[in-house]
């Protein structure tokens, strides 16, 4: 989704996309059935960093001077009296400070913590002259800076849960230019693991291979629909399924006590409690499912679609009805994704799943929806559409009197371009014409569309920009929107992700590939670069996005795909368009996640790309 619409217009367009896919085609793999889970060693809870607040003396803590760790005027503890105080000298400087530990194994949780505070003479504002790294073991965790000083100190906190059973050394390391001090401050180091002493849960995704069967009937503007779906799933970890949650996304916009999505008589499970703000629902089966083996609930559903032009809402006589029909959620080693609706981006995250979806609406309605759609005659005045689509993750529709054309991408895509009343003749037709050159373009560099036909509904009042789903994507009148909506296609919709955890996967991703497919090489976009925090990462989840949604589209989408630009930079035009056409192929109809991507990207190169992902912060 593009967040908001000026930007849509706008020279520099953000644009929406959605990489990922990482897992293998279609059913994540599983175990052998009958194969029982390796034994986990038992944790015991522990903090391994000895002296973290240096106030018992200097071991055993490797310092470069005697005068790092100190009790000097100058600086102030955060706890006790002393601390680690790194340069500071206003001259050509590095100071060290490292501490060897070693981590439980069996732990599921490590976390590193540390208390730092940064104050420095330097008045830049963009450049950074003077550097803290952090690291464990190789890996580096964090670059600080002149430009990140602040009053006081700020916790920084690192999950550093993988190297559970190593013994790895922490260290920090400050290095100064030739003039203007900069003093980097740390006390009450601190490594915490913790965890149960039982195995870590089975990380397969599940419930996987969904089919959904959908049959609803609508009033005569479309604003109502009601009817039966029904889920079939199996159940791929090894670890036994007792329970399912349905995601019922639009109950965000209604209240708990008028959901505008309904969901009574359940079959296959018995219906627990709305959670979330009444978006997921919670069904426990009938009996659990172990490895392999497959199960089917049922359900009446109810759909208010609410007044305004949104991917949820109808615009006087034209309705959209995007994340209307309930979805399964994903289930890993993390547990279950319950993650809330965000209007600043998206939430949504489910496996490829196949749709059959009939749809009885008066005739004077066209029905634009995701998939391959054939009408028939229904009752008196009214038309059925049978919509089929396999292996997507979501299935969206819009109803009213549109005006439609059609035509054929040259490598013989079937475009379908539906109009609200507002939007000309000309404007349409040109529309028609970006989106058979843009499917044919990201088709061309990441892998042949799969969805047969593509729908595109066009209301210029859409305060978002444009929206993606599988084969269908509402827009404006904007080339750039309608290019970028498409490329979702491929991320988020072929190559999938966990969009509120990850969201750079699916919107730099597309960004990046809009910016191909127009010609744009993204030259010297890097250097406009400025970070507002320390905190500010491409990679973090829309949580932190909608507690800072104006730095949203920015970053994510920005500096996101410079990023990518910068990386084929680096890699050459060449390899990078071979890594992510491979990359594409290797998570298609499955999901992808940021380490992954790194580690492609790293294969693909002899270059180490280590420094690369911290000066971009790539975190992952």
């Amino acid at each position: 989704m593009r967040p908001t619409p000026l930007k849509a217009l706008a020279a520099r367009v953000l644009t929406v996309a959605a990489l990922a896919a990482v897992s293998l085609p279609g059913t994540p793999a599983a175990a052998s059935p009958g194969t029982a889970p390796a034994a986990a060693a038992a944790c015991t809870p522990a903090q391994v960093v000895t002296n973290g607040g240096f106030e018992s003396g200097t071991s055993p803590w490797t310092q470069s001077s005697t005068s790092v760790i100190t009790s000097r005027t100058g600086q102030s503890a955060h706890g006790g009296t002393s601390f680690a105080w790194l340069d500071g000298t206003g001259g050509t400087h590095t100071d060290t400070l490292s501490q060897s530990v070693t981590i439980p194994s069996g732990c599921s949780s490590a976390s590193l913590t540390f208390w730092l505070h940064i104050d420095t003479a330097e008045t830049t504002s963009s450049t950074a002259y003077d550097k803290l790294t952090a690291k464990i073991g190789s890996t580096t965790l964090a670059t600080y800076s002149n430009l990140n000083k602040a009053s006081g100190y700020v916790q920084k906190t690192f999950d550093v849960s993988s190297f559970a059973g190593q013994t790895v050394t922490v260290a920090f390391t400050g290095t100064e230019d030739s003039s203007l001090q900069t003093s980097f401050v740390l006390d009450d180091i601190a490594l915490n693991t913790s965890g149960g002493t039982t195995p870590p849960a089975d990380s397969t995704r599940t419930p996987a291979a969904p089919g959904y069967t959908v049959s609803l009937t609508s009033n005569t503007s479309g604003t109502s629909w009601s009817g039966h779906e029904s889920v079939t799933f199996t159940n791929a970890s090894s670890t036994s399924l007792s329970e399912v949650y349905l995601r019922l996304w639009d109950n965000y916009h209604g209240t708990c006590s008028a959901m505008p999505i309904t969901v009574s008589n359940v079959s296959g499970g018995t219906a627990g409690s709305l959670s979330v703000a009444c978006t997921a629902l919670q069904i426990s089966l009938s009996s659990p499912l172990a490895q392999g083996q497959s199960a089917t609930i049922g359900f009446d559903l109810g759909i208010t679609v609410p007044s305004g032009a949104d991917r949820f809402g109808y615009d006087g006589a034209f309705v959209n009805i995007g994340n209307a029909l309930p979805v399964l959620a994903v289930k890993d080693g993390a547990g279950w994704h319950l993650d809330p609706y965000t209007n600043n981006g998206e939430s949504f995250y489910s496996l490829a799943a196949d749709f059959k979806v009939t749809l009885d609406h008066p005739t004077s309605l066209l029905v634009p929806a995701t998939g391959t759609s054939v009408d028939t005659a229904g009752s008196s005045g009214r038309t059925v559409t049978t919509a089929t689509a396999s292996k997507v993750r979501d299935f969206a529709w819009a109803a009213g009197p549109f005006t439609k054309i059609s035509g054929t991408s040259t490598a013989g895509t079937a475009i379908n371009i539906y109009s609200v009343s507002g939007i000309s003749s000309s404007d349409a037709q040109s529309m028609l014409s970006t989106a058979k050159s843009a499917v044919d373009a990201h088709a061309a560099r990441f892998g042949a569309y799969p969805y047969g036909e593509l729908d595109a509904v066009i209301d210029n009042n859409y305060w978002f920009g444009g929206m993606e789903y599988p084969g269908f994507v509402l827009d404006l009148v904007s080339t750039t929107a309608l290019t970028h909506e498409i490329g979702h296609q491929w991320f988020y919709g072929i190559v999938g992700d966990d969009e509120y955890n990850s969201p750079w996967l699916d919107e730099a991703f597309t960004d990046y590939a809009t910016d191909l497919a127009q010609g744009k090489t993204g030259t010297s976009c890097w250097s406009s670069v400025s970070w507002a925090s320390s905190a500010e990462n491409i990679t973090n989840s829309m949580a932190y996005w909608d507690a800072h949604s104006s730095r949203y589209s920015t970053v994510v989408y920005g500096y996101g795909k410079c990023a990518l630009h910068d990386l084929r930079r680096v890699l050459g035009d060449t390899v990078m368009a071979n890594l992510l056409k491979s990359y594409a192929g290797s998570h298609w109809y499955g999901v992808s996640t940021t380490a992954e991507f790194k580690a492609a990207a790293q294969a693909a190169t002899t270059t180490d790309l280590t420094s690369f992902w911290t000066t971009h912060r790539i975190v992952g």
